[in-house]
């Protein structure tokens, strides 16, 4: 046993090669999280409108998750040397149940603000004890499947919890019961868990300084991606009630995004492993610009529903196509520190993006908030194309290796998956 685990009272085992066996407790941990998280995310939306809140108090109260969810994680990250993995688990699960659980008995802004900040910040800190537990127990060989397998568990969750919308009223209670109750269960299986609890990791420090002046291009994709998914996330269900969505309609609007995402995270990863990576992002964020621009003369049929999917196919991707092509430029052992700046980054972002988007639709029409979806997706167009003719590109054969990334993980995701660090350095 060495010192670490001496301190953690914890023993070290040896990995199993099936992440599927040995991680399984923590999968199906991660998939009830997701569920209740995905369905009270789009129930606050829903329920905002229907109480009458003001538009723009409407997108204050969403973004305070997005608030949470920044401080959330470096508080984990303390917290996990000190009570250990399962401890903390248990408390912000808990703690993230019962905020679910206020939102059914106190329905007003001030309180929902608060309740959904309580959210972010636990939800943050669950994933860190996850993505850490998953980054302890993969093995060289196993930790690209563990990535995307922990990919796949992620999105599914989300997108099922969309779904789960159409299960009851939402002017009732009962949806935040079912919220409660998933989040609550996710306990079970990460306690009884067979799993060693891991150490806690060395972050090696970096400063956003540091980081801007190696790769803004990395930078400034993570922030209007992060704006992208805090107005798209947070505003899409109170857009669709606006405009006279039924509850199946914006339940299948928001699922069309998530399940676009899952489609093509892949396949546009391996085409930006095989070319240039700023070429891919280019490409893919034009599309989602112009996307999001057709969303404009959509209204609540299917025709809405295939711009979602669309504007998810290629928005989503360049959240891991920015960590990706953040670490073609990064040193290995900065990786973990540099993931932190970027999930800050977008975590900014995610906290305008709702905030932009509800003031847009205040101050126009509902409308508006395709236009929180075209202007970000245009700027990170406009920028990348800059960059291509004002720089050269990255040899393809030093390029990392692309590995696909949940939006809203914590710094560890990226240390799940294999990197390989450049050859020289460039800018």
């Amino acid at each position: 046993m060495n010192t670490t685990d001496q301190v953690l009272g914890t023993t070290s085992r040896p990995a199993i090669n099936s992440p599927i066996l040995s991680m399984w407790a923590l999968f199906l941990g991660v998939a009830l999280m997701m569920l209740g998280n995905g369905l009270q995310g789009t129930l606050l939306g829903v329920r905002s409108s229907i109480e009458e809140f003001d538009t723009v108090v409407i997108g204050v109260i969403l973004a305070a998750y997005y608030a949470g969810f920044l401080l959330g994680s470096r508080f984990t990250m303390r917290a996990l040397g000190k009570v250990g993995h399962v401890r903390v688990f248990a408390a912000l699960a808990s703690s993230a149940s019962t905020a679910a659980l206020v939102h059914a008995v106190f329905v007003n802004p001030p309180t929902w603000f608060v309740m959904r900040f309580i959210t972010g910040f636990c939800m943050a800190g669950l994933y860190v004890v996850v993505e850490s537990w998953l980054n302890d127990q993969a093995t060289p060989e196993t930790r690209g499947r563990t990535l995307s397998l922990y990919m796949v568990v992620t999105m599914g969750g989300v997108t099922g919890g969309q779904f789960l919308l159409n299960a009851a009223d939402p002017a009732g209670f009962e949806l935040f019961i079912v919220a409660s109750v998933l989040v609550s269960m996710s306990l079970v299986p990460m306690a009884l868990s067979e799993s060693s609890a891991p150490p806690a990791i060395a972050v090696s420090p970096m400063s956003f300084r540091q980081l801007m002046s190696i790769v803004p291009t990395g930078v400034l994709t993570m922030f209007f991606s992060g704006f992208v998914a805090g107005a798209l996330f947070a505003i899409a269900p109170v857009y669709g009630a606006l405009i006279g969505m039924t509850t199946r309609q914006i339940s299948t609007f928001l699922a069309a995004a998530l399940v676009g995402s899952f489609v093509l995270q892949l396949p546009i990863g391996f085409v930006s492993d095989k070319v240039s990576r700023r070429g891919v992002m280019a490409v893919v964020a034009i599309i989602a610009t112009v996307a999001s621009f057709l969303g404009l003369s959509t209204g609540t049929g299917l025709a809405a529903t295939g711009v979602m999917f669309v504007i998810g196919a290629t928005s989503f991707p360049l959240y891991s196509l920015a960590i990706a092509y953040t670490n073609d430029w990064i040193e290995d052992h900065q990786r973990v520190g540099a993931s932190g700046l970027l999930v800050m980054v977008n975590g900014v972002g995610a906290i305008l993006g709702p905030l932009v988007s509800s003031t847009f639709m205040s101050l126009f029409s509902a409308n508006a908030y395709w236009w929180s979806l075209v202007l970000p997706h245009a700027a990170i167009s406009l920028y990348l194309l800059f960059r291509i003719v004002a720089k050269d590109p990255l040899p393809i054969e030093e390029q990392s290796e692309y590995q696909p990334v949940p939006a809203r993980s914590s710094p560890l995701a990226s240390a799940i998956g294999r990197i390989r660090p450049p050859k020289r350095p460039r800018r």
